[in-house]
């Protein structure tokens, strides 16, 4: 499955900062956009699955999961 998330970017001196509007907590800073993006994109995705693992370890027997589309 692939979602679309929004990457906030901007400049600040000699560094690029950026974050993810969706999730908060996931925020970078590198020395270019390109490596900023980049950045953003792992950490995203090292976030969503250390969610999904919380998630799980704390669900109690018998759940469910279910996909929700938004």
């Amino acid at each position: 499955m692939t979602n679309t998330y929004t990457a906030i970017v901007q400049q600040d001196g000699k560094f690029w900062i950026g974050w993810i509007e969706e999730i908060p907590g996931v925020n970078c800073q590198a020395e270019s956009r390109d490596e900023l993006l980049e950045t953003l994109q792992v950490t995203l995705s090292e976030a969503i699955q250390l969610n999904r693992e919380f998630a799980l370890r704390e669900a109690r027997e018998g759940y469910q999961e279910e996909k929700v589309t938004v």
